[in-house]
């Protein structure tokens, strides 16, 4: 199962690789940018990870990302994503076969490994796919830990710890971790005091554990005090998804976006989007991803009542081990936790997902649907389990024996074929990349070169712009963080915007952005080079200081045009 999962994320990459398409997501540039910016900035320091995003995945990162070439062509962002995506796969076959033989899990893992859309954000420096392989062993991990509980304390006791130590990642990675570190450490702890107040006073790798799991959030909440001046700074600091959702929205007298205040709506958003990112979509598209739907769910609470329906055990220790693989089932249902969480998201938490079926006709956050792939996967391999074991039934009919086998066949040629319609129709994670890079297409395009050909002239000139807004301009021009000024700066960011000609050669600003607005307060010293514009899009104007190119011979300086450049 591991060469699958691995020949799967190879063919990925290089298809991915061959289209150029990693970094067609504009957050996965900018993880990829903070990244770099922790190792590449005139003063590194640990508030370069940022406040709003979590730094788990941008400090895996950073390894790779110190290389230049990685960094520029996103290939930093694929190393992690692609391992974290081989042991999910791994996680997922290993949750299976706690209940399902080996071809119900070698289904599910095959639903879940060949999905168009997670082999894609395994390409990219997302976040998905390494919170996918949390969760997924979380689960697995809490499984093993209730199979065990009773039999054998020892490796209840180590599993603890790997518990832990996976909810500490998944509290780092996304805040929905945060509620899934929640309710699975509660759970432990109610389930160890069950057992008896001494069983919990007498557990030192529990409390140890504990500490761990409950350190995450608050280290968080110091960090951002520390660095920024508030404990709720990445919840309603400039960068955060409430100021993002107000700046980006259409105001009015209606809501802020579909599901605004109404988690009935928030709730079919997301359930939909999860459909599309695992099932095709033909014509029929409601029927077939309902379906899946309908079966993963159905499959899931069926395998609990088969656990809790099978004859008693001859002897007390297998009486115990079955009582404890069907309790141990109940921890699926943390697979099914982005259902409730997305849909108050929605509502709530200014989180908005858009369709291109559902006004307003648009793909956005898309990929949040891919956080119910493991159930749905794993709802998949309980669902054929019971098929196989009905049709096992049969008896007295011509080649009945068969049935099973015929029925698996059936249903990995419809998990291919699945992948294989996907993969031609456009997943929707990946068209939704796609749409986001046209975007920034004409700047990334035509800005690199015309910047590159200015640094001829002088290759160490300092450059002022945000590099936030699009960080892959600076890595195609080819220089180093270093080599700007830029908003991670601190005070001679500041500095540099009540001066620009005389703290930068070049200046770059987009209209409305904090350049743009000390350029207009302060244009001593500085001239037009060009300007870029791009429908839709703010414009772009490129100055240069004058006294800095005073004694240089570049024509584009000596001549510039004021006019938008091709």
């Amino acid at each position: 199962m591991l060469a699958f999962s691995m020949a799967a994320s190879f063919a990925a990459i290089v298809w991915i690789w061959t289209h150029g398409a990693m970094l067609d997501y504009g957050d996965a540039v900018a993880h990829l940018h903070i990244a770099r910016r922790v190792l590449d900035a005139r003063f590194p320091r640990l508030t370069e990870l940022g406040s709003v995003w979590l730094p788990l995945p941008h400090i895996l990162m950073m390894p790779f990302a110190a290389n230049f070439a990685w960094w520029a062509t996103g290939l930093a962002g694929v190393i992690p994503s692609a391992l974290a995506y081989i042991a999910s796969c791994a996680g997922l076959y290993r949750l299976a076969r706690n209940w399902l033989g080996p071809a119900a899990s070698t289904l599910a893992l095959a639903f879940f490994a060949l999905n168009p859309n997670l082999l894609y954000l395994q390409t990219t420096a997302m976040t998905e796919p390494l919170f996918l392989c949390e969760i997924v062993w979380t689960v697995a991990w809490l499984a093993e830990w209730r199979i065990c509980l009773d039999s054998d304390p020892a490796r209840a006791a180590r599993l603890q710890l790997a518990i832990a130590a996976v909810l500490v990642a998944a509290v780092f990675t996304r805040y929905d971790g945060w509620i899934v570190a929640l309710i699975a450490w509660t759970s432990i702890g109610v389930a160890l005091l069950r057992r008896g107040r001494g069983r919990l006073r007498r557990s030192p790798y529990f409390w140890l554990a504990s500490a761990a799991v409950v350190a995450a959030p608050i280290a968080w909440f110091v960090y951002n005090s520390v660095g920024f001046g508030d404990w709720l700074y990445f919840a309603r600091g400039p960068y955060s998804a409430k100021a993002i959702e107000l700046r980006t929205a259409t105001h009015g007298a209606g809501p802020l976006h579909p599901g605004w205040h109404n988690p009935w709506v928030g709730l079919l958003f997301f359930v939909k989007v999860a459909e599309l990112d695992a099932v095709l979509a033909p014509a029929w598209k409601s029927l077939w991803g309902n379906l899946t739907l309908v079966l993963a769910a159905a499959g899931t609470v069926a395998a609990w009542f088969a656990e809790k329906a099978k004859p008693p055990a001859e002897n007390w220790p297998d009486i115990l081990a079955c009582s404890a693989r069907r309790r141990a089932l109940g921890w699926v249902a943390l697979l099914w936790l982005p259902v409730p969480f997305y849909a108050w998201s929605v509502a709530y938490g200014w989180v908005p997902i858009f369709l291109p079926s559902w006004w307003p006709h648009s793909d956005y956050n898309t990929r949040y649907g891919m956080e119910l792939l493991p159930a749905l996967a794993l709802g998949v391999g309980f669902a054929a389990h019971r098929i196989a074991v009905v049709l096992g039934r049969w008896q007295g009919r011509r080649f009945a024996q068969f049935l099973p086998e015929i029925a698996f066949a059936v249903l990995f040629v419809l998990v291919g074929v699945n992948a294989i319609v996907l993969v031609r129709q456009g997943p929707i994670v990946y068209t939704e990349g796609w749409h986001n890079l046209e975007a920034r297409l004409s700047f990334d395009e035509a800005l690199p070169p015309f910047l590159r050909q200015m640094l001829r002239a002088s290759p160490h000139a300092t450059v002022l712009m945000n590099t936030s807004r699009y960080p892959e301009i600076v890595a195609f021009t080819g220089i180093s963080l270093r080599q700007t000024i830029n908003e991670g700066d601190l005070a001679l960011w500041q500095a540099a915007l009540l001066a620009p000609a005389s703290h930068a050669a070049i200046v770059v600003a987009w209209d409305g952005d904090e350049v743009d607005c000390a350029v207009r307060a302060h244009p001593e010293g500085l001239a037009v080079a060009s300007r870029f514009a791009d429908k839709g899009q703010p414009s772009a104007t490129v100055y240069y200081a004058k006294a800095a190119f005073a004694q240089r011979t570049n024509p584009l300086v000596a001549a510039p045009s004021p006019e938008p450049a091709p």
